[in-house]
Order: C-alpha cells, then sequence, then structure tokens
C-alpha cells in the first residue's frame, strides 16, 4: 500500500502544470572541524569529509540544489564561507558537526547567511565499540578515533553562542545512517523550507469581492504578504469574461473532451453547460498564464452583468483543473484559505477547500465539504460533474463536482488572523472514512479524529478560525510545525 505521507501523484491532464519555480531552492550545508587536529590525527580530516559527502548525498533530491562548503575549520575560512553563502542565495542553512569545534567557525558564518539554521549532531555510529578502542595501546591514535565520534561535543556551545547572538536555530540529534526517526526529521526541515520558498516566490491572484457579511474571511493582505512572502495581484473579473470571448470552437471542444476524460460527467449535464464550462475553463488557464498566478481566490456575484454572471457561474471545473495543476483556487474570496491550500498542495498532499458543515453523532464523524472547486487529485475515486438549478446563495446555476477525499489518514490546516495582528497555523490530523454522503453535487467527506467528534469541533472553534480550511491526505504535522518555525509562526496542534 502507499504511504500516504508521500507526495499523491501528479495526473496526467494533457495540460501544462504550473507548480515549476524560476528560482530554484536552495540548501546551503556544511561541516565544521578544528583545523589544529588534522597534523595530530593521521586520516581524521578525509573520514570527516567522508562523512559530509555522505550527508550531502541523502540531500539531493528533485526540487532541491546543494551548495556544499566542504569542512570549515577555521574562523578564517567561517568568514569566506558566510560570504559565499550569501553571494550562493541560500533559502535554509544545514551545519553538520563532526567533531569539536569553536564555536568562532560557526558564528560568521550564520550572521552573513542570513537564513534559517538547523544543527545536525550526526554520530558515525550507534555506539563507540569501546572493547576495540581500548585495545589500541596507542593514546594518539585513541583521541583520534574519539574525535571522530565527538559530533555532540560542541553543540551545547554553539547553543549557548546563538542564543546570546539572538539567532534562532534548530537541531536534529541522531545517526549518519540507520536513522529513520533522525532522517525523516531532516527531511521535513528540507520539506519545509522549500514550502516556505515556494510561498515566498508565490502569486496569489484576487478576482472580485468578498462574499458580503462572511465577517471571518476578509484578510490582511499585507499581513499575509509579511509572513508568507510573495505577491498578490488584483485581476478582474471583466478580463476573464474578455478572454472567454477569444476561446474558439475548437478549443472548447478540446476541453470538453478533457473533462469527459479527467471527470465522471453525468448524463444530465445538458451540452450547452459544458460549453459554457469548456469555455471558461480555457480562459481561466490564459488568465492564470499572462499574470503568472500560482494561486487564486475569486468570488462575484455578478448580478446586473450578464458577461459576468456568464463567466462567475461556469467556473467550477476550470478551478477544479488548475487546482490540480498546482494552482489551487479559493472560492468566497477566501485569501486565508487560498495560502492554506498552497502551502499543503506544495507539501504534495493536495489541499482542498473544505468546511464542516454537520455532524454524525451515531458513527461519531464530522462531515466536511464546500461547493465550488475541489482538489481532484486526492479524490476517492473519479470526481462527478453534475448540473446544479441554484447555487446555494449564490448567482447563477450551472455545473459543480462531488467528490470525497481519498480515504485514510489526513490533514486539516487553517490559516487564522489571530485579534492581535498575527498569523497562527491550526493543524489537525485525522482519518477520511468510508459512509454515506450527500450527493448535491459539492465535495462531501466524513472525518474521524482522535479527540472523538464533539471534542474536535469544541477544541477548533477555540481557536478561532475562520470556518474554512483545507484539507490534504497524510499526516504531515510535523512538517506544518518545521514550516511555523521556520516563518516564525505559532504552530497550534488540535490533534
Amino acid at each position: 500500500m502507499k504511504n500516504r505521507n508521500e507526495a499523491i501523484p501528479q495526473p496526467e491532464l494533457g495540460l501544462k502544470s504550473y507548480s515549476t519555480q524560476p528560482f530554484p531552492f536552495k540548501v546551503g550545508l556544511f561541516g565544521i572541524g578544528l583545523d589544529t587536529y588534522w597534523a595530530q590525527f593521521d586520516g581524521l580530516e578525509n573520514r570527516l569529509k567522508g562523512y559530509l559527502d555522505r550527508v550531502e548525498g541523502r540531500f539531493v533530491r528533485p526540487g532541491v540544489e546543494v551548495v556544499n562548503l566542504g569542512l570549515v575549520d577555521s574562523p578564517e575560512k567561517a568568514l569566506v564561507a558566510g560570504h559565499r553563502f550569501r553571494q550562493a542565495d541560500i533559502d535554509l542553512l544545514f551545519i553538520y558537526v563532526t567533531t569539536y569545534a569553536l564555536s568562532a567557525t560557526v558564528l560568521p558564518v550564520v550572521q552573513r547567511a542570513k537564513v534559517p539554521v538547523i544543527v545536525l549532531n550526526l554520530a558515525p555510529e550507534p555506539a563507540i565499540n569501546y572493547e576495540w578502542f581500548n585495545r589500541l595501546n596507542d593514546r594518539t591514535k585513541m583521541t583520534g578515533e574519539w574525535l571522530a565520534y565527538c559530533s555532540a561535543c560542541p553543540v551545547p556551545e554553539i547553543a549557548n553562542v546563538f542564543k546570546r547572538a539572538n539567532i534562532p536555530f534548530h537541531q536534529v540529534t541522531g545517526m549518519l545512517e540507520n536513522d529513520p526517526e533522525g532522517w525523516q526529521e531532516i527531511d521535513d526541515w528540507i520539506e519545509a523550507g522549500r514550502v516556505a520558498h515556494v510561498m515566498a516566490h508565490n502569486c496569489l491572484g484576487l478576482m472580485g469581492n468578498y462574499y458580503s457579511g462572511m465577517l471571518d474571511i476578509y484578510s490582511d493582505l499585507t499581513l499575509q504578504n509579511a509572513t508568507f512572502g510573495g505577491h498578490m495581484k488584483i485581476v478582474e473579473v471583466d478580463e476573464l469574461s474578455a478572454l472567454r470571448e477569444t476561446v474558439s470552437e475548437a478549443q472548447i471542444q478540446e476541453r470538453i473532451a478533457l473533462f469527459a476524460e479527467t471527470f465522471d460527467v453525468q448524463d444530465d449535464c445538458l451540452p450547452a453547460e459544458l460549453e459554457r464550462a469548456a469555455r471558461t475553463s480555457v480562459a481561466l488557464d490564459q488568465l492564470v498564464e499572462l499574470h503568472g498566478l500560482g494561486s487564486l481566490a475569486y468570488y462575484h456575484k455578478g448580478s446586473g452583468n450578464p458577461a459576468n454572471e456568464d463567466t462567475m457561474s461556469s467556473v467550477i471545473l476550470g478551478n477544479s483543473l488548475l487546482t490540480a495543476r498546482g494552482v489551487p483556487v479559493a472560492g468566497e474570496y477566501e485569501v486565508k484559505n487560498a495560502q492554506a491550500m498552497k502551502i499543503m498542495d506544495s507539501f504534495g498532499v493536495g489541499g482542498s477547500f473544505t468546511e464542516y458543515y454537520a455532524m454524525d453523532f451515531a458513527d461519531d464523524v464530522v462531515l466536511m465539504g464546500h461547493d465550488g472547486p475541489g482538489h481532484i487529485r486526492i479524490a476517492e475515486g473519479k470526481t462527478k460533474v453534475r448540473p446544479l438549478y441554484v447555487y446555494h446563495g449564490k448567482v447563477g446555476k450551472g455545473l459543480s463536482v462531488e467528490m470525497s477525499v481519498k480515504n485514510g489518514p489526513v490533514t486539516l490546516l487553517s490559516v487564522v488572523e489571530t485579534g492581535n495582528g498575527k498569523i497562527s497555523l491550526l493543524v489537525a490530523e485525522g482519518e477520511s472514512v468510508p459512509g454515506p454522503i450527500l450527493q448535491i453535487g459539492n465535495t462531501n467527506s466524513r472525518y474521524r479524529f482522535s479527540l472523538g467528534a464533539r471534542h474536535f469541533v469544541q477544541t477548533w472553534n477555540s481557536h478561532g478560525p475562520a470556518h474554512h480550511c483545507a484539507v490534504g491526505v497524510g499526516h504531515i504535522a510535523s512538517k506544518l510545525a518545521k514550516l511555523g518555525a521556520l516563518l516564525n509562526v505559532e504552530v497550534i496542534r488540535v490533534c
């Protein structure tokens, strides 16, 4: 069975994926040692360099560039390394402690690099072979061998200096090999850094306006930019309507064929509605391409302008395709949830727009879903397309998607704007479970939580999130905690 924490596969949708970034994510790496030792202990320097090479080998993966400056063993080399890391434009810095090293060999690097720091305290073996060691009968060789195991020795010194210099840092303590727990933590740091990099370079499109009266979804855009980085671009519904007029009949038929391949289109979907949705879907792709959007929040009544009403009542299929291709689309102009969806999608676990709307006390589950687009890559089975003759609480009618999130582990994420002008991440791990859902042309799922339905809802509500959140497959609370640490954002885990 597939590990539910692995990234979900990219579907073959016959369309461009918008998930790539023009600026590569770079991880800085260097080892530390003490140059005085090399002349005293034959082979020690090369041995430690070999350890560092093994760490670099484990760092290499798609989407990550590793900048390894080797073994830094003096304050003079540290200053040079700091400049080189800054010139390389790294996003995250790992310090591999190979043996005792002066804190003066570390501080100049970190001060110059000015990026989040993770200290790796990785022993080369589970334990020293004490009996073998004590039979060496050569105190110099014994000291050299001892130094090869001294990765833990300078970490308190380094931590003390970082604290006194007001430099935040993180640690991983474990073994160089055969340590799944330690290396999972390292992998999580790398993934969290990569997602922070994605958010810092993301362009979030804002199209339309708020759903009037939903006070919880109103957002402080400056606070969002200050916290996550990135850029927000206001795009006009009128522009999307104008783009629709340029879509050719051939493009419409090609998109209808894609709908038939991607979705389970129900027999009662009228050809005219499929054509309307196809025209809008092609125009949405063009809008995303024109503005370089990596995510989108939208809502517009469209009343009083027939062209805009036609546009905004036919976006659901196109927005679902975009969401599946790395451009998460959040309805009701929910900026905070567009951010949450982008975070989840960047971790490779989906990120579908949802909210809880009812509770099933008989089965102790929470019923969650929403109208509008869904993340079809994380659907249980093929996503259905159904016609709706009214969009409840909204203008218009048209086609909608109906899906449940894959059965198995899930994570919920809410980006919360607190009352004190800060952002926090609210996280919960649970399970999507099989069972009856409401077949009303919306996304609908049943979720079970370790707290139980009653206590989950009360605890989640107590932290004051907006009523929307993002759901992804797998349990990734540990990764989200590390993302929060890198962004200096509080992460609150409900379960």
